[in-house]
């Protein structure tokens, strides 16, 4: 099944491994600039990382399966994704 790249996608992915102190969030944010999303990256208490991410769903796949790999120092051992009924705001922050 082909994903139409004019239709929108909003979820939110909590990622789990070694993905704090490794520039994840940094990187997630240059992957998504590029891939023209918005959301947010930040560090949670638990030591997963929370991604939301908003815009066309073709790019928001590329951005999920990305963060399945991570930047070179991260080691991802889980990413879990789920919608995101909420309003993303525009451009893309680190928290």
């Amino acid at each position: 099944m082909s994903v139409k790249p004019h239709v929108e996608e909003s979820c939110r992915c909590r990622v789990s491994g070694r993905v704090q102190g490794v520039y994840f969030r940094a990187s997630t944010q240059r992957q998504a600039v590029s891939l023209g999303l918005r959301g947010h990256a930040l560090n949670l208490p638990d030591g997963r990382v929370e991604v939301v991410v908003a815009g066309p769903a073709d790019q928001v796949e590329r951005l999920k399966a990305w963060l399945h790999e991570g930047p070179p120092q991260a080691r991802v051992d889980q990413v879990s994704c789920e919608p995101f009924p909420g309003v993303v705001a525009e451009g893309f922050v680190i928290g």
